[in-house]
């Protein structure tokens, strides 16, 4: 697989100052274990989070923190 290739299927997290009405919105503490984990990385180290299927995020959801991150293409 080539890395551009992983790089598109990668998410990562956005700071958002509004939500839209028809926005999917999940509070942090309804991550399943593994999510969380990598969530908690993402937004500590800067990193994306993982290729498709790792965790249930999709992209556009809002998750509710210390503010809103939508979930985005890295």
């Amino acid at each position: 697989m080539a890395s551009s290739e992983l790089r598109s299927r990668q998410r990562r997290l956005e700071p958002v100052e509004s939500v839209p009405p028809t926005a999917t919105v999940r509070h942090v503490d309804q991550l399943d274990t593994e999510t969380l984990d990598y969530f908690y990385d993402a937004v500590e180290n800067g990193r994306a989070l993982p290729a498709d299927g790792a965790t249930n995020l999709e992209v556009g959801e809002i998750i509710v923190f210390n503010g809103y991150v939508r979930v985005e293409r890295a």
